[in-house]
């Protein structure tokens, strides 16, 4: 199943960030660029540098000028994101390109890259929420509680990845079909946002 590879990848990526833990350190990838590994690993590994900004800003201490700078930081790992996954969808739209669908085949709310975006971020709770469940300066009750949120974590990412697999066979088969759209983000572009385009000329 698709989804099994693409959490291993998640895991991997994971792993490798928190042997250093640091958002400053470098990025390199495993995989060669022509596998979809590739595109599944640096999505995660965006992700989890990310995970870690939006804990780093809200630090109450943190100096304002720090804080801008990490906003900007995180404004462009979203843009990163987005980009990671319609590099995805582009390759799923390239696998099923002569899959003919049947006359009543539906469309999926989610296109399948935004559904494995979702089981990235899912790879990251389920990591972090299992530290908190085995932190051994935390109380017995901390544990509790969080591996009562892990159990269900665990079921969501059952959950998803069902749906995601099923998905994909569904445009295999033909019974749904791919429509992806670019997100047309209108805040990074400077024809668009009317602060951006006052500053110009």
């Amino acid at each position: 199943m698709f989804t099994q590879l693409a959490f291993a990848v998640f895991e991997e990526s994971i792993a490798r960030y928190h042997v250093l833990d640091s958002v400053e350190q470098s990025f390199s990838n495993p995989y060669d660029k022509d596998r979809i590994e590739h595109l599944l690993y640096r999505k995660n590994w965006i992700d989890t540098v990310q995970w870690h900004y939006e804990d780093i800003i809200r630090d109450p201490e943190i100096a304002p000028e720090a804080a801008l700078v990490l906003k900007r930081k995180i404004d462009a790992s979203n843009q990163d994101r987005t980009d990671l996954v319609e590099y995805i969808d582009s390759y799923f739209l390239k696998k099923y390109q002569s899959v003919k669908a049947d006359e009543n085949a539906t469309i999926n709310t989610e296109s399948p890259a935004w559904a494995i975006d979702r089981l990235s971020i899912l790879a990251l709770k389920i990591y972090h929420m299992q530290e908190e469940a085995e932190r051994a300066d935390a109380t017995a009750e901390h544990r509790a509680k969080c591996q009562a949120k892990l159990d269900v974590l665990l079921e969501q990412k059952k959950d998803l990845s069902t749906a995601i697999d099923q998905l994909l066979e569904d445009i295999d088969q033909g019974k749904k079909y791919m429509k992806v759209y670019k997100q047309m983000k209108m805040y990074n572009d400077d024809e668009l946002n009317p602060v951006l385009r006052g500053q110009k000329g």
